[in-house]
């Protein structure tokens, strides 16, 4: 038998609770018996309740990427032109060289009236 599911637990229980306090405040009895017969009354709408929950889907398989060709595949014939020009310009040119980076020199002296102010590091 499969476990009951969160919400399974929450509206069966939400329900028995709510159920026996509208049934007790409305019946407004004082014997056990009454009080029994709402008590039932209400574990058994729970029950009802929380059988009634619809349980989760089962995953679904996930689909896998299918691969994609080198070149975008253009919907019309004015785009793919463009994009092939551009391609054959990008072979003549040759690879792009990767830019360099340097490391930060060091900070410049402080010119100016920040220079007079001391400093708040200690």
């Amino acid at each position: 038998m499969p476990r009951p599911t969160v919400a399974q637990l929450a509206y069966g229980s939400l329900t028995v609770v709510l159920t026996t306090l509208a049934m007790l405040l409305l019946s407004r009895t004082d014997s056990a018996a009454g009080i029994a017969v709402a008590g039932t009354a209400a574990l058994l709408l729970g029950l009802l309740v929380a059988m009634t929950v619809p349980r989760p889907a089962h995953a679904t398989p996930v689909r896998r990427a299918t691969p994609r060709p080198a070149v975008r595949v253009q919907p019309d014939p004015v785009s793919a032109a463009v994009e092939a020009e551009g391609l054959a310009r990008d072979a003549e040119r040759g690879p792009a060289a990767a830019p360099h980076e340097t490391a930060p020199g060091p900070a410049a002296p402080c010119e100016g009236p920040a220079a007079d102010r001391p400093s708040l590091r200690r």
